[in-house]
């Protein structure tokens, strides 16, 4: 049975770059990088306030708890829809 993490899904079809998500984030200057499109890491930091996903315009962050941890849990490297928040 695999571990779940903690994913941030980032749809790179709606992130504008606005960079919303690293401004309001708590620990953003951390967490975010903004380039053509928003992308988190160091997630160990992630408080898990989900305002990164509530803030952005386009609706482009999902935040996904329970996310597969190995390579023999994934699906698809789809986020779960009972633990999406965005």
């Amino acid at each position: 049975m695999g571990v779940n993490i903690l994913k941030i899904y980032v749809d790179e079809n709606k992130c504008i770059a606005c960079g919303d998500c690293k401004d309001i984030c708590p620990k953003g200057e951390i967490i975010w990088s903004i380039n053509k499109i928003a992308h988190a890491s160091n997630l160990g930091y992630c408080h898990v306030c989900t305002i990164c996903a509530s803030r952005c315009p386009t609706g482009a962050i999902l935040v996904d708890r329970n996310a597969p941890g190995d390579d023999k849990s994934e699906r698809n490297n789809q986020p779960h829809e009972d633990d999406l928040i965005g």
